[in-house]
């Protein structure tokens, strides 16, 4: 009876435009129902469609390749550009080879650097090291020294008769090998001597979560302070160390900057200088295939990640009877160890410093620091009054391309900062509010696209997407323009500054909004008066994040270069190219000057980077 009335109530419902309309007012009516349909489109516009457009670019004939396929006609299907890259002459010289140079350099790197950073987390979080203070104050600063300023570095210093000038070495007589100057041996030095970075921020934030009475228990019933290490500490640090793995491997793959300095002079290519050759001259749906094939295997590196944690991505490390960290002893090992990290610090950031400002002063490179061969040239000469006849360029200060360059790195790096940390406190909010619901997870995947994608690859798809009109002028061109670097830079930057936006809320409990709704508080003021103020922190930690990251970017920018928009950090790597070393360097150094007086400035805000990289 009560069944076949439902059944007559269903039949009699007639479909109302009025309970429509009100439904679709109360969904609309909801700010927080704005923000998240806000928050899919652009991130569908701005990361899924570029995607899709340069994959299409793959299959589609262009008109630079007419006349290589015959009968074709621009737009048409096609697999010329998969043949060429995969299934011709050329293959083994475009793509196995870059390929293999690329994977050497990467599993190098991560097995040199992912342990080094974790060695030097647990020597400072963990340990009774002398000097921590100091120490712990420094160990971040060759982060912010852009790894391609530490690649010309290493050429101040082993560059050879094959560069048009001499490093040090060579100056003084000191024959320099090709195998220690250039290729693979250099190139993973260099990278080492920066991501380290990721493994030691990772890390060393698990450590801090530990509570070291887990350490005690062992101790106390009879291991010994390697079963420790073994039994209790790694397995705990083990999810931190290999996302570091992960990362330091993905980065480590698509690295421009490093390889073409160190790589190009002896024809040593990665796929992502390969790449950037197709890209800039033809055919570019090569360069496009290139890309996609540097995205599928980042990600199989990030789902390798996920697979090997599995289930166990976190740990219970922190309890309701709170954490207590006790510094391990390290007894006559105290000393040597503070003695490696000054070591350590000494080469991966005074030297490179050292021989970058003095290169600047140099009148021909590799003659030494005599007062006869030093000059304020390369910082406020003009080219009439050159020692050197090598000279193309006025000094940086009489240089009116070093002046834009100033100009548009200081835009690109405050504007592009600014609009990453808004953006990601708001994806973070919608995260964090919607978890578990299928907004929340989209908004998450979403952003976590462009983390999987190298810096060069990633924009290799903006470049596709923005190089002529599309849909009739609805995507309009903007290849050649500001605009376009700064819209890639920002949303390259999207996961980096969700991750601190996502942190951020998490620590702000949803009852003090719904306290303040209860008290008769419509949500913007809610966001104005509670979420805001209390995300200021996150907000600035995100900020510097980014900041330091665009303010030496140079693999993700360096396809979009045109003259008009050059940076410092492309503008360095021209001049390197132009064998002029001594302006290069000088650029270089205002380039780490500017960094470390923003991450400063951060810093008295309340930013920090090992807190805006989780």
């Amino acid at each position: 009876m009560a069944v076949s009335s439902v059944k007559e109530l269903k039949k009699g419902r007639k479909f109302s435009w009025t309970r429509l309309k009100n439904q679709f007012l109360g969904i609309v009516g909801n700010p927080f129902n704005v923000i998240v349909f806000f928050t899919l489109v652009i991130l569908f516009v701005l990361i899924i469609i570029p995607l899709l457009i340069m994959i299409q670019n793959t299959f589609v004939v262009a008109k630079a390749e007419l006349r290589s396929i015959p009968g074709a006609k621009i737009g048409d299907y096609t697999l010329y550009y998969w043949k060429y890259l995969l299934a011709s002459p050329l293959t083994k010289t475009v793509f196995w080879e870059p390929l293999l140079h690329s994977l050497v350099i990467g599993v190098f790197v991560t097995i040199i650097s992912v342990p080094l950073g974790s060695i030097i987390a647990w020597l400072m979080v963990r340990t009774d090291i002398p000097g921590k203070k100091v120490l712990s104050s420094m160990i971040l600063i060759p982060y912010m020294i852009p790894s391609w300023c530490k690649a010309l570095s290493w050429l101040s210093v082993f560059r050879n008769e094959l560069s048009g000038s001499y490093g040090l070495l060579t100056g003084h007589g000191i024959p320099v090998p090709n195998w220690l100057a250039y290729g693979p041996f250099a190139i993973i030095i260099v990278m080492c001597m920066h991501y380290y970075a990721f493994s030691y921020i990772m890390v060393s934030g698990s450590l801090r979560s530990i509570n070291s009475e887990l350490e005690e228990m062992g101790e106390i019933q009879g291991a010994n302070k390697v079963q420790i290490l073994k039994s209790i500490t790694l397995p705990l640090v083990l999810p931190a160390f290999l996302s570091a793995t992960i990362m330091t491997i993905s980065k480590s793959l698509g690295t421009y900057g490093v390889a073409a300095n160190l790589g190009n002079r002896i024809n040593y290519y990665v796929l992502a200088t390969r790449m950037k050759e197709f890209i800039n001259d033809s055919p570019k749906g090569v360069g496009y295939a290139m890309s996609i094939l540097m995205i599928l295997l980042a990600s199989g590196t990030i789902f390798a990640n996920q697979k090997l944690i599995g289930t166990r991505k976190s740990y219970a490390t922190i309890g309701g009877k709170g954490t207590r960290r006790n510094l391990i002893p390290l007894g006559k090992a105290k000393y040597p160890m503070m003695v490696f990290l000054i070591i350590f610090l000494f080469i991966s950031m005074f030297m490179p410093l050292f021989v970058l400002v003095m290169e600047s002063f140099q009148i021909v490179p590799g003659k030494g620091y005599g007062l006869d061969n030093l000059t304020f040239y390369a910082w406020v000469g003009r080219i009439e009054n050159a020692p050197n006849p090598a000279y193309a360029q006025n000094g940086l200060f009489a240089n009116s391309e070093f002046g834009r360059a100033t100009w548009n790195t200081i835009k690109l790096s405050i504007l592009g900062s600014l609009i990453t940390a808004i953006f990601g406190q708001f994806f973070g909010y919608v995260t964090t509010r919607g978890r578990g619901k299928w907004y929340g997870k989209a908004t998450e995947q979403m952003i976590f696209i462009p983390y999987l994608m190298p810096g060069v690859a990633f924009s290799a798809i903006y470049f596709a997407m923005f190089s002529r009109p599309r849909l009739g002028g609805l995507i309009p061109s903007l290849y050649g323009t500001f605009a376009l670097i700064l819209l890639c830079s920002v949303v390259k930057h999207f996961p980096f500054a969700s991750r601190s936006g996502s942190s951020n809320m998490m620590q702000i409990s949803v009852e003090l909004e719904e306290a303040a709704d209860l008290a008769g508080a419509r949500f913007w003021k809610r966001i104005g008066k509670i979420v805001i103020p209390l995300a200021k922190g996150g907000f600035v930690s995100g900020f510097l994040l980014s900041f330091i990251s665009i303010a030496k970017e140079l693999d993700l920018i360096a396809i979009l270069m045109t003259p008009a928009n050059y940076t410092l950090s492309f503008l360095s790597f021209d001049y390197s190219k132009e064998a002029m070393p001594q302006v290069a360097d000088a650029i270089c150094i205002v380039i780490i000057l500017f960094i470390l007086v923003g991450n400063k400035v951060a810093e008295k805000l309340g930013g920090e980077v090992s807190k805006s990289m989780g």
